[in-house]
C-alpha cells in the first residue's frame, strides 16, 4: 500500500525515485539470472558433432561402480591398475583385465560387458548404456 502511495503523484508529480530503484533492481535480478545461466552452461558440455562413434571422450576418474558387474572392490583394483575412467576401460582388452583380476582372487569376474558398457559410458551415451545394463546381470548377457 505504501508502494502505491509513494509512486501516486503528488502536489509536485510523481515520485521517481522509487520507480528507479525498482528499475535498477529488475535489472540486477535478470542480470543475475543471464550470468548464472551462462555459467552453468558450460559445465554440461556433450560431444561435439564431429565425434564419431568410434571416439572416446578423455576424462579423469569415473565412478566404475555405475557399470553392471563392477562393484566398489573390482573398482578399487581396476584403479590401482591404472584404469579410472570409462574411456580407459574402453580401450582395454580383456586378456589385459583378467590377469589383474585372477592375481586379486577373482577369477570368476567376466569383463568383456564391463567393456562394452564403458564404450557407451565414455561416449556419454546414456541411453544405450542403460539399455544394455537391462539386458545384462553381473555384467553379462542374460541367459
Amino acid at each position: 500500500m505504501n508502494a502505491i502511495r509513494l509512486l501516486s503523484e503528488s502536489a509536485e508529480g510523481p515520485n521517481t525515485e522509487l520507480l528507479w530503484l525498482i528499475y535498477i533492481g529488475i535489472g540486477f535480478f535478470f542480470l543475475v539470472i543471464l550470468l548464472g545461466w551462462w555459467a552453468g552452461s558450460g559445465k554440461q558440455s556433450k560431444p561435439e558433432a564431429g565425434h564419431g562413434a568410434g571416439e572416446l571422450e578423455k576424462r579423469g576418474p569415473d565412478d566404475l561402480v555405475r557399470i553392471e558387474g563392477i562393484g566398489p572392490k573390482v573398482a578399487k583394483i581396476l584403479n590401482q591398475a591404472g584404469i579410472e575412467s570409462f574411456a580407459q576401460l574402453a580401450e582395454a582388452q580383456v586378456a589385459d583385465i583378467q590377469p589383474v583380476l585372477d592375481k586379486a582372487g577373482l577369477q570368476m569376474m567376466n569383463p568383456e560387458g564391463w567393456i562394452e558398457q564403458a564404450k557407451f559410458a565414455a561416449m556419454g551415451d546414456w541411453k544405450n548404456f542403460e539399455k544394455l545394463q537391462q539386458e545384462l546381470k553381473g555384467g553379462r548377457k542374460k541367459n
